[in-house]
């Protein structure tokens, strides 16, 4: 045999390899679909009204962003999905994606931190994320929805997010935030965990309400305090 028809033979090999491990992959995720997401989704992904969206064409990025957060499956479709403990393991997680992936969609987004630009992200960020999810990134309450604590995360899934809008939050597509700029928003995310806190005590960087109780209450304490000592002296 010469040496192109053993080249040839070697790559054909190794697609039909890839091709098989693809194969059982995609069939392990549709067991685990079946079993953990079809009841809200439908057997189809189609869809159920009242219960969970259409699955078909969505892509990589949402899949692994709800599964690997825990947010899905939900116990009751009605409830709001919050970060828990992921119930499948990251193999499981991956043959769930590839198989609802198979139906269509765009790859999973990423990110690479260190390419972005921490100044033009805090901009952003505070543009437009900081409404609710606070200029540190430590979440908090709406009407309607509770934000979450963004120091839990990975790169990889505060991509994800911002590319799809998961449950309220608004969806950031390329043609309103390019690559650079997601890169720089996500630089910024990670830096807000170890934020330079020049100022001194950061009441663990909660924002401008509990400062202003915590400085009410010891305004409070101290004024009581003087209080009192005027009282002692006049008894005297």
């Amino acid at each position: 045999m010469s040496t192109t028809a053993r080249t040839v033979l070697a790559v054909a090999t190794v697609f039909v390899l890839l091709c098989a491990t693809a194969s059982a992959k995609t069939s392990a995720g549709a067991a685990l679909y079946d079993l953990d997401c079809a009841s809200c989704h439908g057997q189809t992904l189609a869809g159920r009204s009242g219960m969970g969206p259409s699955l078909r064409g969505v892509g990589a990025g949402p899949v692994d962003f709800y599964l690997s957060t825990g947010r899905m499956p939900l116990q009751d479709p009605r409830d709001e999905p919050t970060r828990s403990p992921p119930l499948l393991n990251a193999r499981q997680r991956s043959a769930v994606t590839s198989f609802i992936s198979s139906f269509g969609g765009p790859p999973a987004p990423s990110a690479d931190p260190q390419a972005g630009n921490l100044s033009a992200g805090q901009h952003l960020f505070t543009s437009d994320c900081a409404g609710c999810h606070q200029v540190v990134a430590r979440g908090g309450l709406t009407v309607g929805a509770d934000v979450p604590d963004l120091r839990a995360p990975s790169a990889r899934q505060i991509a994800e997010a911002v590319r799809m809008g998961p449950y309220l939050m608004p969806r950031f597509g390329p043609r309103q935030l390019s690559q650079r700029q997601l890169d720089s928003l996500v630089r910024y995310v990670l830096w807000t965990r170890r934020p330079d806190n020049a100022g001194g005590w950061s009441i663990d960087n909660l924002g401008p309400i509990p400062e202003g109780i915590i400085a009410w209450l010891l305004g409070m304490a101290v004024l009581a305090l003087i209080a009192r000592l005027i009282g002692e002296r006049t008894d005297a």
